[in-house]
């Protein structure tokens, strides 16, 4: 049987104008997922995954991978098993992202919102500073909140995204009038006009 990094060694990754592509895998491994700067692949009848970043963006495998390092007493957050030059093995977690949530209609809890503020606290108490915390990041399992992206917790730059996501919890989605189902449509809208909103902000304060 291969072992881990026999198997993120194997990932071919190629260049198809200006998109990365999957030229190869292993057949141990089940593409699961394509983020901004890698590829996740699930390692059959296992609960772990590999990470492959683009040629491009190998040099986050050594900065995320150390990162997982300081969060590791923190059950919150994905248990890292390795990382190497351009990959990162790190826990699979099973259950549904917030944004899957609102997709449909499964109830997001006060208590999701504690543990997110609980885990993001212990983060900084080790130097971190949690960054980029949104509705796909925040998973809800059998077992409780996870998170799942630490990429930028090292980013020197305030980041008010999790501030913004509690105001609209209490503000909206906590009211008893305010709909749990919403479609996928809406939410991408308020998504983009947010992002807009905050490049403009960031734009006028650098």
């Amino acid at each position: 049987m291969k072992t881990d990094q026999e198997l993120a060694s194997a990932i071919d990754i190629g260049l198809d104008g200006q998109t990365y592509t999957i030229i190869n895998q292993p057949n141990e491994l089940e593409w699961i997922g394509t983020g901004r700067s890698a590829f996740v692949f699930r390692i059959q009848g296992t609960d772990r995954v590999i990470k492959k970043f683009f040629p491009s963006h190998r040099h986050l495998a050594a900065l995320e991978g150390s990162i997982y390092e300081q969060l590791a007493p923190f059950p919150t957050y994905a248990k890292q098993y390795a990382y190497g030059t351009d990959y990162l093995v790190i826990e699979y977690i099973e259950g549904q992202t917030l944004f899957d949530c609102l997709l449909s209609g499964t109830m997001i809890s006060r208590d999701v919102i504690r543990v997110v503020d609980y885990a993001l606290a212990e983060a900084r108490s080790v130097g971190l500073n949690p960054s980029d915390i949104h509705l796909r990041n925040i998973m809800l399992t059998n077992d409780g909140t996870r998170i799942i992206d630490v990429a930028r917790f090292r980013q020197t730059a305030p980041c008010s995204q999790w501030d913004d996501l509690k105001r609209a919890y209490d503000y909206f989605y906590s009211k008893s009038y305010f709909p749990k189902k919403l479609p996928e449509s809406f939410l991408n809208t308020v998504a983009d006009i947010y992002k807009r909103r905050m490049f403009e902000s960031h734009r006028n304060t650098g």
